[in-house]
């Protein structure tokens, strides 16, 4: 194996800190083939779906790949915007507002980033980009506030793949979860407050995040109790008594058996139960996009008002409120420990630099 090393590397070079925050993905555009593609990387991880390979490729490339990709293309279609897909930029979004905050704290000192699982810009390119500028302590931070072997895994099951074929391999810190990080959670409470300052509250506050096999969770996955403890904490912080908040998960796929209670079920139900109004939020997604647009502001609101319900507001996303980076900001910080105040990222004397570039 030939291991990548660094085009740009000076021995005198000054040691930078990056922090690279990471999404899902996206497809490119809104097209049957823009989605067979992004579709195929996504369905292609082993984290994703836990099926027999051999088996799975079958079922992914004769019939999968064949019907999904127009139906999930005409669902994108009606989320695009200008700025193109509401997961894309609202990410960039965040990381732009990170990287202002890391630099007028840190100067250049910090550099912040961002990269998809699945599509572009790849978590292999931005990492490669960043180790280019000098990056030599690497903190990565999945946008998933609840782990997930799915998502938080299939992360860094991505970055080990690139750091594997590199030479220097850098300092690396991975924070694999933040359900009940303290500033998270607070931000979550005070869009809600702000939601019910200009509505009525609703019969009933819904939790819903998107689900998983249930096998993931009887095999050891942490999901389903993550997202269980942010809701208990957000519902604590509000005051809110048992019966006045529910968690849900959304967004099956395939015939097995998937984390309970489905959100599109019980939205079919509640009305009977005498719940007339609903309010939506998902604490799972960091940013909108088609899962929290169309399937829960669209999609699942159909299927409440159609069973007799009378109200539906869907919460947005923390998106890049100015709350929710601060709260990532603290987060940053907090797993930054002490490499912001460490003193090897000093760049080495001139002359040590000539003398070892001479020898080289």
């Amino acid at each position: 194996m030939k291991y990548l090393s660094n085009s740009t590397f000076t021995h005198d070079q000054e040691d930078k800190i990056g922090v690279l925050v990471t999404n899902l993905g996206t497809p490119e555009a809104p097209e049957k083939g823009a989605l067979k593609r992004y579709l195929r990387e996504f369905l292609s991880d082993p984290r994703v779906v836990e099926v027999p390979r051999l088996i799975w490729w079958m079922i992914l490339n004769l019939v999968i790949l064949n019907i999904r990709p127009k139906r999930s293309a005409h669902a994108y279609s009606t989320v695009w915007t200008e700025r193109g897909s509401p997961l894309m930029f609202h990410t960039q979004d965040q990381a732009d507002a990170l990287a202002l905050n890391m630099q007028e704290k840190y100067g250049d000192k910090v550099i912040v980033d961002f990269a998809m699982r699945y599509g572009s810009p790849s978590i292999e390119s931005v990492t490669r980009k960043m180790l280019e500028q000098g990056v030599r302590q690497l903190l990565v931070l999945p946008l998933y506030p609840q782990y997930s072997g799915s998502t938080n895994g299939s992360t860094f099951d991505a970055l080990s793949q690139v750091l594997r074929k590199t030479r220097w391999v850098p300092d690396v810190r991975f924070v694999s979860h933040y359900h009940d990080f303290t500033p998270y959670i607070d931000a979550l409470v005070n869009t809600i407050n702000a939601h019910w300052a200009s509505h009525e509250r609703a019969d009933k506050l819904i939790f819903t995040y998107h689900g998983i096999p249930k096998r993931y969770l009887t095999s050891g996955d942490p999901y389903h109790c993550e997202c269980y403890k942010t809701s208990r904490l957000v519902a604590e912080k509000l005051g809110l008594n048992k019966d006045e908040y529910m968690v849900t998960f959304q967004s099956r796929f395939g015939r097995e058996e998937w984390l309970q209670p489905y959100t599109d079920h019980t939205l079919k139900s509640l009305p009977e139960q005498g719940v007339k109004s609903v309010q939506m939020i998902c604490p799972g997604f960091s940013a909108d996009c088609l899962e929290t647009i169309e399937e829960i502001g669209i999609e699942n609101r159909d299927y409440f008002m159609e069973a007799g319900g009378e109200r539906y507001e869907y919460i947005a996303a923390l998106n890049a409120q100015p709350e929710h980076i601060t709260a990532l900001s603290q987060l940053i910080e907090q797993n930054l420990g002490g490499w912001l105040t460490s003193q090897r990222n000093a760049p080495l004397s001139a002359k040590l630099a000539s003398d070892l570039g001479s020898q080289s």
